[in-house]
């Protein structure tokens, strides 16, 4: 070769493919060739960016290899083409990378200089001090806009700042008013009606004929003032419950011996103390459980009116304003009362004779919501009474029946169901020989001495009947009791 230096040459051998797997009958599966771009990729990395470019450096590099090229393949330097480092195609990428390196390297300098003092330290000029004096009056003014700017800039900071706090105190109220809403749907019925939310407080779908719609509200509490602390008890929901369904109630039933005037009647004092509410309990679920209750004793108390008006007795039922006067027994009177309290007005009309604070059954009472809960449980109900599977109600030559079947007053007497008045009557009145009979049976016992009267009464009773076992002993005659 004449001229320039000469180029190293790397000759690799040609592998075989490398074999990727071996199947279970013979079959070998070979890694596929690379592509160009991959090929191109793999020599790229093999660039030594730290071997220099100089025509010196290739000089003297070039010797060497000339000899071990000349010692290795003499006879065919004839035919090797001249390699131009110019004609190189990465030789634009290595002086471009060359060139990046060095002005990093030089803005690393300049950075060191500027920010290390043991290199360059700069002295002030002095100034002429006649030359920067200015009026007081100028200095007050500048003092006083350069004070301004910096008041207006603190105020705009602090209303963004107090914007952003209460848009903050904004989206977790409303985060907080959802997740209320989720636990009011999870306990009461909900529907949304235009923009509105709106409940379901009546027993209708437990099977209740009560006409009252029982709708309340779900608003959103905005009582709040967001620039004060907020309240532990805070609660972001709140219902609107009808007017007639605020407050509390329940239903009074007493039996007294003597009958007040029918003047003084529904205007005597018969609230109670509200229960206390548990420890966590929401406002909004004791405000809906207590309007519940109202409407049910509502309901029980319609109920009631309504039968005491259409049952003919011998001596008729009084209905005056919120009571319902019966007399199971002559010269006493079974008084049903609905006692509602809104908690607005403390002071009530109060009856000459004060009623005792006993004198409540709430053994009735229960009794009453049981037997209000069954009848909606019968208005629910699908069983009906025998019919043919294949005509319909008509002649009755169209359902002939065998000689065991019911006759008309046998089917009128099936049909026929005594109502809640009746049936509570028929308790009091239960109630009242219960007691009279203990108290007769006591009198006997504390009054006679030999014999002895002893009287066991059982816990296994029924609303209409109970059980009593009297032991009736005589000294020497221990054995022969009843």
């Amino acid at each position: 070769m004449s001229g320039g230096p000469a180029v190293r040459v790397s000759i690799e051998s040609s592998c075989e493919k490398q074999v990727q797997e071996v199947a279970l009958d013979g079959t070998e599966t070979y890694v596929p060739p690379l592509s160009m771009s991959q090929n191109l990729a793999k020599l790229a990395q093999r660039i030594d960016f730290s071997q220099g470019s100089d025509s010196e450096e290739d000089g003297a590099e070039g010797e060497p290899r000339d000899r071990e090229w000349g010692k290795q393949e003499p006879e065919e330097e004839e035919g090797t083409v001249k390699f131009q480092p110019s004609l190189w195609p990465w030789d634009s990428v290595r002086n471009n990378l060359r060139s990046a390196l060095t002005e990093m390297c030089v803005l690393y300098d300049v950075l060191s200089v500027v920010k290390e003092k043991k290199y360059m330290a700069l002295d002030p000029v002095s100034q002429d001090p006649t030359a920067g004096k200015t009026p007081q009056v100028f200095q007050l003014i500048s003092k006083k806009k350069s004070l301004a700017t910096a008041a207006q800039l603190l105020l705009k900071g602090a209303e963004k700042l107090t914007k952003s706090v209460a848009e903050n105190q904004e989206n977790r109220r409303q985060r907080d008013f959802n997740s209320e809403l989720l636990r009011l749907r999870s306990q009461w019925k909900l529907r949304k009606v235009g923009d509105k939310i709106l409940g379901d407080l009546s027993y209708r779908s437990a099977g209740s004929l009560f006409p009252h719609h029982g709708t309340f509200e779900v608003i959103k509490n905005t009582d709040i003032d967001l620039d004060k602390k907020i309240p532990e008890d805070y609660c972001p929901l709140d219902v609107q419950i009808p007017s007639d369904l605020e407050g509390s109630a329940y239903i009074k039933v007493s039996i007294q011996k003597q009958a007040p005037d029918i003047g003084d009647l529904g205007t005597v004092n018969l609230f109670r103390r509200p229960p206390k509410t548990k420890a966590g309990t929401q406002p909004w679920h004791v405000k809906l459980e207590a309007a519940q209750n109202v409407l049910l004793c509502k309901e029980i108390f319609a109920q009631l009116s309504r039968e005491a008006v259409q049952i003919k007795s011998q001596i008729p039922h009084i209905v005056v304003k919120n009571q319902i006067i019966s007399q199971p027994f002559p010269g006493l009177q079974l008084s049903i009362s609905l006692c509602h309290s809104t908690g607005e007005k403390k002071n009530h009309r109060t009856s000459p004779e004060k009623p005792k604070p006993d004198d409540h059954l709430y053994v009735l009472e229960h009794n009453l919501h049981q037997m209000m809960r069954e009848f909606h449980k019968q208005q629910l109900s699908s069983v009906v009474m025998p019919h043919p599977a294949s005509a319909p109600f008509g002649h009755k030559r169209l359902r002939l029946a065998g000689p065991l079947a019911y006759d008309k007053a046998e089917i009128s007497s099936l049909q026929q169901s005594e109502g809640l008045l009746e049936k509570i009557i028929k308790q009091a009145k239960h109630i009242f020989l219960r007691s009279r009979t203990a108290r007769t049976i006591d009198s006997l016992a504390s009054r006679i001495e030999d014999p002895q009267i002893q009287a066991h009464w059982s816990n296994i009773n029924d609303v209409y009947e109970s059980s009593v076992k009297v032991l009736i002993t005589s000294q020497g005659y221990e054995q022969i009791c009843k």
